[in-house]
């Protein structure tokens, strides 16, 4: 039996984000909780902004098409994005926007439709972008995803990291593992659907 595959998404293209840097840290602790995670930098996915016409000229641009191919065959996601402005960055939501795109064959939000998905950001205030985790809630739960009850909020996140971008606080560091034994749980429930489907199909 596969392993269940979480599509990790970092909200940020800034090479010193600490959210990258929190996306990286998510990824190790699914993994080490038995989970595929699979890392998708935005940095790595250049696309343009959004346009219904260029998507009626040419379908979605080919990095947008990796990104979905890679959501399409995930069981899960987390993401990981900075609070700007009190939301989430443009440069995810363009992501987003892209990828829920449906192609033909596609139902509305396949990729996203009943996936577990899970929610964290960094910053260096006292807050930890919980504004931006509320709006990310939004989203997601808007798009037909189940987001997971913990979230993990790093505040002065510019000490939360060692010189290996590691967390380093004991309670960040919990806080994280509480957020993987939830997504894993959501995942896990998914799986348990999936097959009880198949079995009633067969």
């Amino acid at each position: 039996m596969k392993n269940l595959r979480v599509l990790v998404l970092v909200g940020s293209t800034r090479q010193g984000s600490t959210n990258r840097l929190l996306a990286r840290n998510a990824a190790e602790s699914m993994r080490n909780a038995g989970l595929e995670a699979v890392l998708a930098d935005l940095r790595d996915y250049p696309m343009p902004l959004y346009d219904g016409d260029l998507e009626a000229a040419s379908g979605l641009p080919p990095a947008a098409k990796t990104l979905k191919d890679l959501a399409r065959e995930s069981d899960a996601f987390a993401v990981a994005s900075p609070e700007y402005n009190g939301s989430y960055s443009a440069v995810l939501k363009n992501a987003i926007d892209w990828i829920s795109r449906p192609e033909p064959g596609d139902g509305p939000l396949q990729v996203f439709r009943g996936k577990p998905a899970a929610i964290l950001s960094a910053s260096p205030g006292p807050g930890g972008g919980r504004r931006v985790l509320k709006h990310l809630r939004e989203l997601l739960e808007g798009m037909r995803m189940t987001v997971v009850p913990h979230q993990v909020s790093i505040g002065h996140s510019d000490e939360a990291f060692d010189a290996a971008g590691r967390l380093v606080r004991p309670a960040d560091i919990e806080s994280l593992r509480v957020l993987t034994a939830d997504l894993k749980r959501g995942v896990g429930s998914q799986g348990e659907l999936k097959g009880i489907l198949s079995s009633a199909r067969a």
